[in-house]
């Protein structure tokens, strides 16, 4: 038999919608935060050669240049405030996090409640800070060395650093208050709409390759089923959990006796996310971003670099894939499903794995488990992110398509769908209350008659 919850979620439409004030408000407050963002992409760093900068961008669409313009939303295409986008404080957030599960006065911070983690927040919003500065001073001498400034000089460098630094920040207050009162995670959803803002431009380049002839039908084909296969491909192993069995013994709390229960630990095949895409991303185009603006002034040491590991090439693709493999392994086991910690609250609350004692045993079997399910994690995540780093090298795509962006997409899709889901069941529960207190009180209206 299902329960009363499993049945209204079962029952759940979507015209409830409509009903739901709150949730509607969330909604449309999320959606005018994030034109604000989409505004703020189209604004420029003053001192920016626009026509030079449009026919560098042009010339570097299909390599790194359609890379950072996807994540930001086409920001760094038009060199807009935005151009660096909410990145710097993605990698701060990830910093933090590692650094909490290995330095231990930040671990004990961690598990002081709400006062800790407001520390932790305030020491990810000096980290954007020092990166979003590091990642601006190094774009603002790479415009200027490329010959893409009107005014080269310390003011433009000065005036580029604050701007997009400035940027940065407000994108991280947006994404805050996104989470706060809107719906969804605030920051996934800013990177969510930056890619997908990209996604009409980049397909009608795509056609239009294709009717001149530069792109066979059958290529066109067949990447549009490659992306259709890919997404549905994500969705499956994104939902894919392996159930651990959990048993909890007999207990009695003062005069009463509860029976034993039994339930299951979901331990996903990717617990990492899309964060090891990310980071291995981000550390392997480092090289690249830096040379890409910096134009003639390359040196043949980044010159050799480049030639070895750009976007495509043989070794590239072999460092990507062993980067994914390292940081999935490194996340889950540090952040995302630390063995120690989860053993101990079985422990905690009495509940142990048929056959495997409490404590130690329970650590080494968890280990056991996870480390073997994510060599599916991994491999899934190598081969989301590689197939269509392949397929652009081999057919000349002439647009970034990235398995690291799929990810993303579906993911924050996912996520954001299933918190409306939990909107709309709470309205059903609040609506369900309300009336059985209106039955309640017509119930005691009604006085039963005397008697005589």
């Amino acid at each position: 038999m299902a329960s009363a919850a499993e049945q209204m979620a079962a029952n759940l439409s979507w015209g409830a919608l409509g009903k739901a004030t709150d949730l509607r408000q969330r909604i449309f407050f999320t959606i005018g935060l994030l034109i604000v963002y989409r505004l703020g992409t189209y604004i420029p760093v003053p001192g920016i050669d626009g026509q030079a900068l449009r026919e560098f961008m042009q010339s570097a669409g299909a390599g790194i240049g359609g890379i950072l313009n996807m994540f930001t939303g086409g920001a760094i295409s038009r060199m807009g405030i935005f151009a660096l986008g909410i990145m710097p404080y993605i990698s701060a957030s990830i910093i933090v996090q590692l650094l909490s599960s290995m330095v231990p006065s930040l671990e004990q911070m961690k598990k002081e409640g709400e006062q800790g983690r407001k520390k932790l927040n305030q020491y990810t919003r000096y980290g954007t800070v020092l990166l979003a500065t590091f990642q601006a001073y190094g774009i603002a001498v790479s415009i200027q060395s490329g010959g893409l400034a009107h005014e080269p000089g310390l003011f433009f460098i000065a005036a580029c650093v604050i701007t997009l630094v400035g940027g940065t920040m407000f994108l991280m207050w947006l994404g805050e208050q996104i989470t706060a009162r809107g719906i969804g995670n605030g920051i996934s959803l800013i990177i969510f709409v930056g890619i997908v803002a990209e996604i009409p431009n980049a397909i009608a380049q795509f056609l239009s390759q294709g009717r001149s002839g530069a792109i066979s039908p059958a290529v066109i084909v067949g990447v549009i089923v490659m992306i259709v296969g890919v997404i549905a491909f994500v969705v499956f192993m994104e939902r894919a959990l392996r159930k651990i069995h959990i048993q909890y013994p007999r207990r009695q709390v003062g005069m009463k006796v509860y029976d034993g229960g039994s339930s299951h630990l979901p331990v996903k095949v990717n617990p990492a996310g899309v964060i090891p895409a990310i980071f291995a991303s981000s550390l392997l185009l480092l090289p690249t971003t830096i040379s890409t603006f910096s134009g003639a002034s390359t040196g043949p040491i980044m010159s050799t670099v480049l030639a070895y590991f750009g976007p495509g090439q043989p070794l590239y693709l072999l460092f990507f894939t062993g980067m994914i493999v390292f940081f999935t392994y490194f996340y889950t086991y540090n952040v995302a499903f630390k063995v120690e910690d989860v053993a101990e609250n079985l422990k905690n609350q009495n509940g142990f794995i048929p056959g495997i004692r409490p404590g130690k045993k329970t650590e080494e079997y968890l280990e056991y488990v996870v480390t073997r399910v994510m060599v599916l994690g991994a491999a899934y995540l190598a081969a989301v992110c590689l197939l269509p780093e392949i397929l652009r090298s081999q057919f000349a795509i002439p647009f970034y398509f990235g398995g690291t962006s799929v990810l993303i997409v579906v993911s924050v899709t996912m996520d954001t769908i299933n918190q409306v889901q939990s909107h709309l069941l709470a309205h059903q529960y609040e609506g369900l209350i309300e009336k059985s207190q209106l039955r309640g009180k017509k119930r005691t209206g009604n006085k039963a008659p005397a008697r005589r």
